[in-house]
């Protein structure tokens, strides 16, 4: 069964998703609470935020995962000249000579976007071959109803087709 893409809207964007480099600047905060970055600490902060957007290709990354990443790429349009926003960490590492990459210059965030979003429909499917048949047909009978239980709790999937595998299905 191939997922309609059209029926799994994008959840409206929370926040930017928890990263390594953000956990680690805030271990490392002074006592007042501040924390200084170098400017090539901040480049490569928008690096590894955009190093986490490969994620999408790979089957293994939790559906919770990637609708947080595509929740932060497709952000509204207001958002996207904040700090870290998705355009704005496009810009950060295509044009800062601090970035890991060679100087590329401006770049059209809003094509990137399109590119994934070619994409797109084969990597959920990928994810979602992961999970039994009866998972699959939930998403996408239900797929607002699945995204809300996932927002509230990551885990929320994975405890579901836990309990059923320890328990059974009770109407089969």
């Amino acid at each position: 069964m191939m997922l309609n893409l059209s029926a799994f809207p994008i959840p409206s964007p929370s926040a930017l998703p928890t990263s390594a480099p953000v956990a680690e600047a805030l271990l490392l905060a002074d006592d007042d609470g501040t924390v200084e970055w170098e400017e090539e600490e901040i480049v490569l902060l928008h690096w590894r935020l955009l190093k986490a957007v490969a994620e999408l290709g790979d089957p293994a990354t939790p559906l919770e995962d990637k609708l947080d990443m595509l929740r932060w790429v497709f952000t509204e349009r207001e958002k996207e000249s904040r700090p870290f926003s998705f355009a704005n960490c496009i810009q950060v590492v295509a044009c800062s000579p601090l970035s890991p990459l060679p100087y590329i210059g401006q770049v059209d965030a809003d094509a990137v976007k399109e590119a994934i979003r070619g994409q797109l429909q084969a990597w959920l499917q990928a994810t979602l071959n992961r999970y039994p048949a009866w998972v699959r047909e939930a998403v996408q009978r239900h797929p607002e109803w699945i995204a809300r239980h996932l927002e509230k709790n990551p885990q929320w999937l994975n405890q579901q087709v836990r309990q059923r595998f320890t328990q059974g299905d009770l109407f089969a």
